[in-house]
């Protein structure tokens, strides 16, 4: 699976350990940044991460900052994106089941690398449900559809 992933700088060790982690279980990873410690802002990389899952570059995303939270903010203004923060194995499963999460966004200061692992792997290996799941799936697409702006062309 074609997987993209991001951070800010408090999320970086973790992100450089999980990219290894992908790659070593046979996943392409593109690793967008950040490359510092030092203090960047995660828009810039929830950007990156979540155009690609938005226009099929990428399968899934993976982002990572100090709470998930702004990353997710970010993730989720693109169409097509769905992402949220996952605390633990019960929320990564569910946002799979249920949701058809396409991006995580994991914790750097709140998680432990143990659970953020085990996170992983269960949001990897989990299916979409589908069923009335896909119907609710269905409407949030089209909630995005009707909210873009036309595009330039259109407008007279």
């Amino acid at each position: 699976m074609r997987i993209a992933i991001g951070s800010d700088h408090r999320g970086y060790h973790l992100k450089e350990k999980l990219t290894a982690m992908l790659r070593t279980s046979g996943h392409e990873v593109d690793n967008v940044g950040t490359c510092v410690t030092e203090s960047v802002d995660y828009p810039d990389f929830a950007i990156l991460v979540a155009r690609q899952v938005s226009e099929g570059r990428a399968e899934r995303g993976i982002l990572i900052c100090g709470s998930g939270i702004g990353m997710a903010i970010t993730a989720n203004k693109f169409p097509g994106v769905r992402a949220a923060p996952c605390t633990d194995e019960i929320t990564a499963e569910i946002s799979r089941l249920h949701n058809d999460l396409n991006i995580l966004c994991l914790s750097a200061d709140m998680l432990s690398q143990r659970n953020v692992q085990r996170m992983i792997e269960v949001w990897m290996n989990t299916e979409f449900e589908g069923g009335r799941h896909a119907r609710r799936i269905q409407k949030i697409l089209n909630l995005e559809k009707s909210l873009r702006c036309p595009d330039s062309e259109s407008r007279t």
